[in-house]
Order: C-alpha cells, then structure tokens, then sequence
C-alpha cells in the first residue's frame, strides 16, 4: 500500500467557484503510480468550500455563485459579525457543500466524470490563499 500526503496553498481567489483540478493534479504527481486508490483533499479553511460539478461551461460557476447568495445572502441577521458581513453567509455556505473530497483513482487518474471538475468554492469578499492537504493512498502499478 502506497501513501503520501502533500499540503499545498492556492490563490487567493475572487469569490466565486473556481476549477483547481489542475492544481491538485500537479501537486500529487505520485498519483500517475497510483493502479488502484483514493485522493483525499481536505480544506483546512471555515469559509471556504471544495465541491465537484460541471468543468465545461463557465456559466455554471456564475450561476452556483448567484443560487448559494439566493440561498444564504449576507442581509439575514446574524449574531456573528465580527468579521464583516460576508463571514457568517461563508461559514454557513461552506457547511453547505463541505470542506473535504474523496475521489478514487484508477491507471494513474482520478474517476472523474467526462465534465466534472474540483471546485474551490470561495464564499469571502476578500479571501486569503488557502491550504488544501492532499493524502493519497492506493496500490502501485506492479
């Protein structure tokens, strides 16, 4: 059994859903060894999110971005306020969708769909860079 555990930082980012496949992909290279197993990506952020969806079409980042503002929009009364109106939206936002991802890996690749893609789901007005950890397992091609 194979295992190897990377942390990376990425962004900042705008808010909005944004595509970081390729960043995870390219911070866990051992994963092209990888015959049979499993990536774990794990957000260590409250504010943010990682969710999978749609990696075609642009369109689809906007609207997740406008439907979760609808859902959760910064006018509600919170108690929670220290940190600027968009906080607590973002704290219950990245509840919403969660902060971890599990994805199986099969010849070297993660099982993805043919249009899905890794999103950071970035809920802050001014977010800062974010630290994922990335912890592969699996059996090695023999």
């Amino acid at each position: 059994m194979f295992w190897a555990q990377n942390t990376i930082r990425i962004g900042p980012y705008r808010r909005g859903f944004h595509l970081i496949t390729r960043e995870i992909l390219d911070a866990i290279p051992q994963i092209e060894q990888i015959q049979i197993g499993l990536l774990h990506v794990f957000l260590q952020h409250t504010s943010a999110s990682l969710t999978i969806n749609e990696n075609a079409d642009r369109d689809v980042r906007t609207d997740m971005e406008t439907a979760f503002n609808r859902i959760v929009p910064e006018n509600q009364t919170f108690v929670h306020t220290i940190e600027g109106p968009d906080d607590m939206p973002a704290h219950v936002k990245s509840s919403m969708l969660g902060a971890s991802l599990m994805i199986p890996i099969n010849k070297g690749s993660l099982e993805l769909g043919t249009w899905q893609g890794i999103y950071l789901c970035e809920h802050r007005n001014a977010a800062t860079a974010r630290t994922l950890v990335l912890t592969l397992q699996g059996k090695i091609e023999s």
